[in-house]
C-alpha cells in the first residue's frame, strides 16, 4: 500500500512576536510531523494588514530558528496568493455558487444570529457587499485524531459564511483551505481555537472537490478559562536569546517528557523529536497557565 508523504505546516500571523502558545502549536506541529518522517511547511497568514505588525514575520521566523524549528522549502507568504483567491472568487459567482450580500450585524442579529441566506435567494443579486459561499456541503461533525468527534451545531454548520470581507479582505476560511490544498497538506496539527470553524474547512474542501487534511487540534495555553494566551492580552514573547527553558515548557504542555538543555538547540528538537509521543498530548482544548 503506498502511504502518502506526510506534510504538516505551521501557519502565524504576523501580529507579534512568538508567545508560549503560538510556540506549542509551532513545537507541536513539527514533532507531529518529524516523528513521522514528514515535511514540515511554514506559510505566514499576512492577509488581515489592519491587525499585522511590521517587522513581525521576520521575528517569527527567526524565533523558529533560534529555537532550532527549520522548516522545509521556501515560506508561502497569503498576500502572494491574493490573485488566486479572487480568481476562485469569481468562478464561484459566476457559476452562482457564491454571491453578494449586504446584511448588517444588526440584521443577523435579527435573524437569531445566523444568517439565513436571504441574499441569495434574491431576483435582483446585489453587486456589491461581503460575499457568501452557498454552502451546499454544511459539513456538522469530524473526526479529530486528538478529540475523536467533534459535532457542531446545524445552525452553524449549513450557514452560508463570508469568504470575502465587504472591506475587500479575503476571509481566513477560503485562504486556509486554497493554501492547503495547493500545498497538499495531509494533516492540520493546530491550536484548539480553529476547532469548530474546522467543520467549513471542511465544507470548502468538498465544494472546491479537494480531499481534506486529517485534523489534529492540541490544548490551548490559557491565562484563565476561555482566555487563550494572545498577542490581545499582551503574553509574553519567548526568549529568542535563551530557548531551553521555554522549549521545555512547550514540551511539558504537549504532555511530552522533558530534554536535555542543550547549547545546540538541534540537539533538544531531536531528542523530542525521537521520543515524541501522541498518545501523551492531553486530551483536553485548553490548560491554565500556572
Amino acid at each position: 500500500m503506498h502511504h502518502q508523504q506526510y506534510i504538516g505546516r505551521f501557519a502565524p500571523s504576523p501580529s507579534g512576536p512568538l508567545h508560549l502558545g503560538s510556540l506549542v502549536a509551532a513545537l507541536g506541529s513539527y514533532l507531529r510531523a518529524r516523528s513521522q518522517n514528514g515535511q514540515w511547511l511554514v506559510r505566514v497568514e499576512d492577509i488581515d494588514p489592519p491587525r499585522e505588525i511590521a517587522g513581525a514575520t521576520d521575528d517569527i521566523l527567526r524565533t523558529l530558528e533560534a529555537y532550532g524549528l527549520h522548516w522545509d522549502g521556501d515560506v508561502l507568504y497569503q498576500s502572494d496568493r491574493l490573485d488566486a483567491y479572487q480568481s476562485q472568487i469569481d468562478t464561484l459567482i459566476a457559476q452562482d455558487k457564491a454571491y453578494y450580500c449586504q446584511c448588517s450585524r444588526k440584521q443577523i442579529k435579527a435573524m437569531g444570529g445566523t444568517y439565513d441566506g436571504r441574499c441569495g435567494r434574491l431576483t435582483k443579486p446585489h453587486r456589491s457587499g461581503a460575499i457568501r459561499i452557498h454552502n451546499s456541503a454544511g459539513i456538522d461533525r469530524f473526526n479529530d485524531l486528538q478529540m475523536g468527534e467533534i459535532r457542531v451545531g446545524k445552525d452553524f454548520a449549513t450557514e452560508d459564511f463570508i469568504i470575502k470581507r465587504s472591506d475587500g479582505l479575503y476571509a481566513y476560511q477560503l485562504a486556509v483551505v486554497m493554501d492547503d490544498a495547493l500545498q497538499q497538506i495531509t494533516e492540520v496539527t493546530r491550536g484548539s481555537d480553529l476547532l469548530i470553524p474546522t467543520c467549513r474547512q471542511i465544507s470548502l474542501f468538498q465544494m472546491f472537490a479537494q480531499t481534506p487534511p486529517t485534523w489534529l487540534h492540541l490544548p490551548l495555553v490559557c491565562t484563565e478559562p476561555g482566555m487563550k494566551l494572545s498577542k490581545q492580552n499582551h503574553a509574553a514573547a519567548i526568549d529568542k536569546a535563551h530557548p531551553q527553558a521555554s522549549f521545555n515548557a512547550a514540551l511539558a504542555f504537549l504532555g511530552q517528557a522533558q530534554v536535555t538543555p542543550e547549547q545546540k538547540m538541534e540537539k533538544m528538537v531531536t531528542q523530542a523529536v525521537a521520543q515524541f509521543d501522541l498518545s501523551l498530548v492531553p486530551n483536553q482544548t485548553e490548560i491554565i497557565q500556572a
